[in-house]
C-alpha cells in the first residue's frame, strides 16, 4: 500500500515537472514546481515512514519552509523586478519624496 502511495506520488510530480516545462506563463511553472516542492515534501514522509527513520520527518520540513520561502521570493521578483527591500506602494511609487 505504501509502494502504491509513492508511486501516485511519483507520478504526481512526474506531471508537475511537464507542467513546469510547458506552462504558458510564468505564474503556472511557478505553481508546478511549488507543487514539485510539496511533493518531494510528502515523498520524504513516506520514505521517512517507510524505513522507520523519523529523522526524516526533520528534512521533510526543512525542504518544505525552503520550498515556502523560495516561492515567496520568486513571487516577489516576478511582481516587483527586484528582491530589495524598499518600500513600494501598488501604483509604483517608491516611497520616497514628500514627508508623511
Amino acid at each position: 500500500m505504501i509502494a502504491a502511495a509513492m508511486a501516485a506520488l511519483l507520478a504526481c510530480m512526474v506531471l508537475s515537472l511537464v507542467r513546469s516545462v510547458l506552462g504558458p506563463t510564468v505564474f503556472d511553472r511557478v505553481l508546478a514546481l511549488n507543487s514539485f516542492g510539496t511533493k518531494t515534501v510528502l515523498l520524504i514522509a513516506v520514505l521517512g515512514f517507510l524505513t522507520g527513520r523519523p529523522d526524516f520527518l526533520d528534512l521533510a520540513l526543512v525542504y518544505g519552509l525552503m520550498n515556502f520561502i523560495g516561492t515567496i521570493a520568486v513571487m516577489k521578483f516576478t511582481r516587483f523586478g527586484d528582491l530589495a527591500g524598499m518600500e513600494r506602494d501598488l501604483d509604483g511609487d517608491s516611497g520616497e519624496g514628500a514627508p508623511r
